[in-house]
């Protein structure tokens, strides 16, 4: 008994049969039709997407017995014989098995001599990217100047290894990968012909793990066919296809989105060890949690937006999830992907993966959420505040503006709070002495309502001036981008509680909200209070620490060339065995 596998008995035999690749087939149709056919195609795209398919339908075009033209018959004998692969005047050619140059020799030979049939002989190579540089430079004068009744049709799956000189006497076409709903169209059509029921979630699957070839698609439904015995009365279900591929259930991916968005580190892990048991592709659960994620973030982002559920209740989390949070997890995802093989097991790097999220998910109001492993109170918020300072003045509290205030916290972006370790805020600065002011009693506007005090003016309590600068600056405990803010800046003047500096326009990166935020936040504690910094394009008058660290390294590269060339053994043997100085070879001895 004799079996035509899905992919070979449904090749499309007419344009019109083709999925996608709208493209191709309009040009070639239009070609065809005006009669303006190029002698040679390049098609180029993934497997399975139809490049072979295509030109096979191209020659069936070019030689039909009822005329030339973008709708063969498939009647006549030509179209039935190219259809079967056995018309003479179609020479397909496999380049990986015929690389040499003879190969190709005895090829321009042939074409010489007309078609013992149609009105072309056409030239099919598949994959001519392996055909080797010999064989291409003896291709390349038939190839652009062929004998009119031929007709060269190549293949390949990598056009980046093709000679320019062969891209340049081509016309190329592009073929696109197809997406989900194009290959679960074709799935269905299939299985609706073949008399096989089927649920939606299968074929959802199916398309997914084609990856973009329907040939890969067919080939996956053929085996599910044989995994599940279906026919007119078993069906392909959902379940089937997931245990078959090592897929899982959606909503699994749901329940640890869900745990997460909580903070439920038990049911987390509860959840990851019910998905042991099914023993899935761990790579594969963090590619549907990235989908799940790029789903929630559309909701969020752009509501209007249609978005597939996907066994996720994606309303929910996207009105109880930062969208922040949600890029940092699909980051996360992806690096977790990423770097799985290097997890001592793939389970292992898959928790490690979930539990980095759990470390950065967003804390519910002021306060942490509960259970968080080194979890810390957060400042209070500004209704907080408000009610702490009605309290004070109830019960009799000097007012804020007679009592020592501390540094202010460094401004935070809005939208950034994470659960982070507490960092010692710098110690208190005491004002100086307030004036004597006359008693409440006294005053002829004890009776008139409290007014807000004015504004303290800022003091400098450090002297900072531009000799000192660079090594200011280097003893800051700074990292990453802000450190490199630090060190590109040049000092200009210190007044008042304003530190103006210098930064070229080529730094105008390093100027963000968040790494001046940082910058003023670690200047705090050696100048007694948080400055506020102020960016002036003007060169500053303080050399930069970039400035001098670059000084520096000339200086001392200098003097190791000339300690260097001053040694009596070198001066020896340049002098008596012509010995010459290699340049930029020689380093400081620390270095």
């Amino acid at each position: 008994m004799s079996y035509l596998v899905l992919a070979r008995k449904w090749r499309p035999k007419r344009f019109a049969e083709l999925v996608g690749q709208e493209h191709v087939v309009r040009a070639l149709s239009n070609a065809l039709d005006s009669g303006r056919v190029h002698h040679a195609y390049l098609f180029t795209g993934t497997r399975g997407v139809g490049k072979t398919t295509i030109a096979r339908i191209f020659a069936k075009s070019l030689n039909c017995e009822r005329g030339t033209g973008a709708d063969p018959c498939g009647e006549c004998e030509t179209c039935q014989a190219i259809d079967a692969g056995r018309y003479i005047d179609l020479l397909e050619i496999d380049a990986a098995s015929n690389t040499g140059v003879d190969n190709v020799r005895e090829l321009i030979e042939n074409a010489q001599y007309m078609p013992s049939r149609g009105r072309h002989k056409v030239y099919l190579i598949d994959e001519v990217h392996m055909l080797s540089k010999a064989a291409f430079n003896a291709l390349l004068k038939t190839l652009e100047e062929p004998p009119e009744h031929v007709k060269f049709l190549f293949a390949t799956t990598d056009p980046e290894k093709l000679l320019v000189t062969v891209l340049s006497r081509c016309l190329q076409f592009n073929l696109k990968r197809l997406d989900e709903a194009q290959i679960g169209g074709q799935i269905t059509k299939i299985l609706q012909a073949e008399g096989i029921a089927v649920e939606p979630g299968a074929v959802h699957q199916l398309a997914k793990a084609a990856d973009g070839s329907l040939r890969d698609g067919l080939s996956l439904l053929d085996q599910a066919i044989a995994y599940t015995g279906a026919n007119g009365e078993n069906a392909l279900t959902d379940a089937a296809l997931a245990t078959m591929l090592g897929t899982v259930d959606r909503t699994r991916v749901g329940a640890l989105l869900g745990a997460l968005a909580a903070g439920d580190g038990k049911a987390l892990l509860d959840e990851v060890a019910t998905l042991a048991e099914l023993s899935p592709d761990w790579a594969g659960v963090l590619d549907a949690l990235a989908e799940a994620l790029h789903r929630v973030q559309v909701k969020q982002l752009v509501p209007e937006n249609d978005v597939e559920a996907g066994g996720v209740d994606v309303e929910a989390l996207a009105s109880s999830l930062r969208a922040e949070v949600v890029q940092l997890w699909y980051q996360m995802a992806l690096a977790g992907r990423r770097d799985l093989h290097l997890a001592p097991s793939a389970r292992a790097g898959f928790e490690m993966c979930l539990l980095r999220m759990l470390a950065f998910r967003p804390v519910e109001g002021d306060v942490v959420s509960a259970g968080a492993p080194g979890a810390t109170q957060r400042s209070p918020g500004p209704a907080a505040a408000r009610a702490a300072l009605d309290m004070g003045a109830a019960s009799g509290s000097p007012p804020a503006s007679q009592r020592a205030r501390a540094p202010s916290a460094p401004p935070r972006a809005p939208g950034r709070e994470y659960a982070t370790p507490a960092i010692a805020s710098p110690p208190p600065v005491a004002t100086p002495p307030a004036t004597a002011q006359p008693a409440a009693q006294d005053s002829p506007a004890a009776d008139m309502p409290s007014q807000p005090a004015a504004p303290a003016r800022h003091v400098a309590t450090v002297d900072l001036d531009a000799s000192c600068w660079p090594d200011f600056v280097a003893a800051l405990d700074l990292r990453g981008p802000v450190k490199e803010l630090a060190a590109s800046a040049g000092f200009i003047a210190w007044s008042d509680g304003v530190l103006r500096l210098s930064l070229p326009p080529t730094d105008d990166h390093l100027k963000a909200p968040f790494l001046v935020s940082q910058l003023a936040s670690a200047l705090a504690v050696p100048l007694g209070m948080q400055p506020q910094l102020r960016f002036d394009a003007a060169p500053g008058v303080a050399e930069t620490l970039h400035a001098r660290n670059e000084r520096q390294r000339d200086e001392r590269q200098a003097s190791a060339e000339s300690a260097f060339l001053a040694d009596p053994q070198v001066q020896r043997l340049m002098s008596q065995r012509g010995a010459k100085l290699v340049p930029d070879s020689i380093r400081p001895y620390d270095e």
